[in-house]
C-alpha cells in the first residue's frame, strides 16, 4: 500500500514541478516584459503630465508676466557683458578717456586684426572683438588703468599683457595689452 501512495505522491510531485516550471517560463516570457512596459508607460505618463502642468502654468497671466520680467532683467544684465555692434566705436573712445584720466603716456589704441582668430563656437548672437592698447607709464599707472578697465561696463576682459622695463629710470615702462569684449551681432529681422 505504501508503494501505491509513494507512486501517486511521486506522480503528483512531478506534475506540480512541471506546472511550476511551465508557469515560471510563462511568467518570464509574458508577464515580466509587461511589467517593464508598464513602468515605462508610467514614466512617459508622468513626463507628459509634467509637460501638461507646465503648459497650463505658462498659459496663466501671472506666469507670463513673471517670465517677461525675467527676460527684461536678463536683457539688462546682458548689457553689462556685451556691447552693441554699433556702439563698439564708442567703447574705444571710452577706453581712451580712461587712459587719459590715468595720465599714461604715448597711448595708442586700435582694433586687432580678426584674421587667424577663432570665432566663439556655437554663438549665434555674440562675437568677440579684440583691441590692442599700448602706453608708457609707471607700475601704479598700469595697475590703476588695469583696475579701471576691469570695472568698465560692458565688461572688458584683459586677454594678455606685457610690460617691458625701461632702461631709463625716469621714463615709464612700455605696456601692451590685448583686451577682448563681447559684441552683440546685428539681428536681421
Amino acid at each position: 500500500m505504501k508503494s501505491i501512495y509513494r507512486k501517486h505522491f511521486t506522480t503528483v510531485a512531478l506534475i506540480w514541478a512541471g506546472c511550476f516550471v511551465l508557469l515560471f517560463f510563462i511568467y518570464m516570457v509574458v508577464l515580466a516584459p509587461q511589467k517593464k512596459s508598464k513602468k515605462q508607460i508610467e514614466r512617459e505618463h508622468s513626463e507628459k503630465k509634467q509637460m501638461y502642468d507646465a503648459a497650463l502654468k505658462a498659459a496663466q497671466e501671472d506666469t507670463k508676466r513673471k517670465l517677461n520680467e525675467q527676460i527684461e532683467r536678463l536683457q539688462y544684465s546682458l548689457k553689462e557683458f556685451a556691447v552693441d555692434s554699433e556702439d563698439s566705436a564708442n567703447l574705444i573712445f571710452d577706453i581712451s578717456q580712461i587712459a587719459s584720466e590715468k595720465q599714461v603716456g604715448s597711448f595708442r589704441i586700435g582694433a586687432k586684426d580678426k584674421r587667424g582668430r577663432p570665432k566663439l563656437p556655437d554663438c549665434k548672437h555674440i562675437t568677440e572683438s579684440h583691441i590692442d592698447i599700448s602706453f608708457t607709464g609707471g607700475f601704479n599707472q598700469f595697475a590703476t588703468l588695469l583696475n579701471a578697465l576691469e570695472r568698465h561696463r560692458p565688461v572688458v576682459f584683459v586677454d594678455k599683457f606685457t610690460i617691458t622695463r625701461s632702461k631709463d629710470v625716469d621714463s615709464g615702462h612700455q605696456a601692451d595689452m590685448d583686451i577682448a569684449v563681447f559684441v552683440r551681432k546685428r539681428q536681421d529681422s
